[in-house]
Formats: structure tokens, C-alpha cells, sequence
């Protein structure tokens, strides 16, 4: 449960980074949701249970601070761990390129479900998707340029906190 402890604190830590970031965007009308960096790290960096148990804490976690259905952010993030995690075997986990390409995916795939399900909360005429493309837009922009010290975060906490699963990780890929 070392693993799963040692993420959660690095998406608590970026969760709380990215609130703050877009406090100050909300002049701009802009709003970052990175969800896909929130199922990645936990579906190829670590076990299958404590990579659950990250992601799912972590949905729990936006839940608690956005004004939604109390886990919806968790269900969506388990939903996509268990996905990603049917894919890691196919994905060299050890470089960069594919995992950000992979977050990049999973984030497209959960903000347009997410956006699909409270979307039905809003008038029927509300002009919403040039709000939502533009939000989309720049979340995408964001994981591209945080993903890597983003991973490189999580990867150096696991060592940090000298995880099982993550020397075994490394040594046995």
C-alpha cells in the first residue's frame, strides 16, 4: 500500500498545483482537467491494486472539489485505470513519448465523457462547446508540457519511499 500512498501524494500535490493554476486562469475564462495524468502514472507504474487504489483515491479527490455527483470523478478514473492497465503490456512504459501519448488519449477519452455526462445539467440551447474545445484545447497543451516532470515526479517519489513495487518495476519492467 506503500506504492499507492506514495502516487496519491503526487496527484494530490499536482491536483492542488493545477487548482491553483486555475484559479488564475479563471480571468481568462479557461479551465485545465487533467484526468489522464491522474489514471497513467497508476496504471504502468505500479501494481494493479495499488494503481487502483491511487487512481480511485484521486477521483475522490477531485470529487471532493468540484460540484458534482460525489464519484463521478472516481468511477471515471477507475473505469480508465482498469482500461489502461488491459494496455500496459503493449506500451513501453520505460520511455516518455508513449506514456505522455497515452495521457494525452486517456485525457481526450475521460473529458469528453465527463463533459457528456454533466453537459445534460445545462439549458438545452447553452452555447457550450466552443467553451468546452477551448478548455479541451489547452488541458491537451498542459499534459503535453507537464507529463514528463509530471512522471518523473511519481517515478522519483516510488524510490523515494523505497516501494517493493517500484524496484520491482524497474528491475523486471
Amino acid at each position: 500500500m506503500r506504492a499507492a500512498l506514495a502516487v496519491f501524494f503526487t496527484l494530490f500535490l499536482f491536483g492542488t498545483i493545477v487548482a491553483q493554476l486555475n484559479h488564475v486562469l479563471t480571468g481568462w475564462g479557461v479551465y485545465l482537467w487533467i484526468g489522464g495524468l491522474f489514471i497513467t502514472h497508476p496504471a504502468l507504474g505500479v501494481s494493479a491494486r495499488a494503481g487502483f487504489a491511487a487512481a480511485l483515491l484521486g477521483g475522490l479527490l477531485l470529487d471532493a472539489a468540484t460540484p458534482v455527483t460525489f464519484g463521478t470523478h472516481a468511477l471515471l478514473f477507475a473505469v480508465g485505470h482498469a482500461l489502461v492497465f488491459r494496455l500496459r503490456d503493449r506500451i513501453p512504459r520505460d520511455e516518455t513519448a508513449p506514456r505522455v501519448a497515452l495521457a494525452l488519449i486517456a485525457n481526450l477519452v475521460l473529458f469528453l465523457v465527463f463533459t457528456f455526462l454533466q453537459s445534460r445539467h445545462l439549458p438545452a440551447d447553452a452555447p457550450h462547446w466552443p467553451r468546452v474545445l477551448v478548455d479541451l484545447l489547452c488541458s491537451q497543451l498542459f499534459i503535453l508540457v507537464a507529463a514528463p516532470w509530471f512522471f518523473a515526479l511519481q517515478a522519483r517519489t516510488l524510490e523515494l519511499t523505497h516501494s517493493a513495487v517500484a524496484s520491482y518495476e524497474r528491475r523486471f519492467g
